[in-house]
């Protein structure tokens, strides 16, 4: 039997967490369309790796590939979740993405 290992590489890439305002339950419903709309068409061009929310509704958490820090911030601050006091507050961490060798985007 062959062992089959596969390699990894860490991608630089940022954590976002957007903490939500407290009645967000309630004042994203009319917004969560177009942030969803937003969220995939980033992801096909490659600038939103992963993103959801904590069930308890506290944060959204947005893994996106940027240049900097400020970058990284730019595309959270632009959501209509933040437009619209959905979110509350943006923040962003350095963060190493595990991803497989030879698989896009590293």
């Amino acid at each position: 039997m062959t062992d089959q290992r596969t390699a990894a590489t860490i991608e630089p890439t940022w954590l976002i967490e957007a903490t939500y305002a407290p009645d967000a339950a309630e004042t994203r419903v009319p917004f969560r369309a177009r942030h969803l709309a937003r969220l995939v068409e980033l992801m096909d061009a490659g600038v939103v790796v992963a993103a959801g929310a904590f069930a308890d509704v506290s944060a959204s958490i947005i893994v996106i590939r940027a240049a900097d820090e400020q970058a990284a911030l730019d595309i959270a601050r632009s959501d209509i979740y933040m437009a619209n006091g959905v979110w509350v507050e943006v923040r962003a961490r350095p963060f190493g993405l595990v991803v497989r060798s030879g698989a896009a985007g590293s």
